[in-house]
This record gives structure tokens, sequence and C-alpha cells, in this order.
């Protein structure tokens, strides 16, 4: 995928368009049009991935990872096993703290599924926020 496929594919996803994304650049018109057939300069590539809040590796099609904070697929392993310790109640101090003592296995299902998917979103968003927080500056691409 070229450059300026990312970058379309990018506008797309916030519902601009291009020429709407040259403007808020400051760029003229038809600019990036050009990363059909041109590599663009690091002064450029830098703004528009400080727009969008991805890497100019991910710019570039070097990368399928948009962010640094992205959860990885060993990210997801590791929340899919703290999920399934919450829910086989190894950590207790966790698990029933939203029970008031009382037992998952006594909520209707319906509530027990709204609940897991609580707290599967839970441990999603903690990961990528500590991500974002805690890793030094050196590692982010």
């Amino acid at each position: 995928m070229t450059t300026f496929e990312i970058v379309k594919e990018l506008c797309n996803e916030r519902k601009i368009s291009i020429n709407d994304l040259e403007k808020s650049l400051g760029y003229s018109k038809n600019t990036l049009y050009r990363l059909k057939t041109q590599t663009p300069g690091a002064d450029k590539l830098k703004a528009i991935a400080d727009y969008f809040d991805v890497s100019t590796d991910y710019l570039l099609g070097r990368t399928d990872q948009k962010r640094y904070y992205d959860l990885t697929e060993k990210d997801e392993r590791n929340i899919q096993k703290e999920l399934e310790k919450m829910i086989e109640g190894l950590d207790a101090k966790n698990a029933y703290a939203a029970f008031d003592g009382g037992a998952f296995e006594d909520l209707d299902e319906e509530d027990r599924q709204l609940l897991i998917a609580s707290w599967e979103n839970t441990l999603r968003l903690t990961k990528k926020l500590a991500k974002q927080k805690f890793t030094p500056k050196k590692y982010r691409k």
C-alpha cells in the first residue's frame, strides 16, 4: 500500500477529504496527491503523522501498527489470560469486588456476559493507558 493510499484511508476514517487535510496542514492544493509518485519529505511526513496520531513507519507502510501504544497480539493474549483468572475466581479480590460478596454464578446469563465484557474492556483500556504513560520515549516509533 502506498503512502497516499494510507493517508486516504486515514482521511476516510476521520470523514475528511484530502483537500481538507491539505488545508488543515497548510499545504497547497494537490500536495498530498504527489504522494502517489513521490516520497514525502520528513517534515511533511511528520506533520501528517502528528495530525492522525500515527507513526511515520505506518505512513510509509513499514508496519501495520498505527500507534506505539496499540495493543499487540501478545497483549491480547495476556488480557484473555487475566480475564480467565478473574472469571475462574483465582483473583478473587478483583472478581468479587463488584458483587458485594455475592457469587459470580448467582448472576443471570445476560448480566454475566455484560460483566465479562466490562472487565475485558477495562483490561484493554488500562493496558493501553499504561503503554502510553510508561513507554520510554526512545521506544516510541
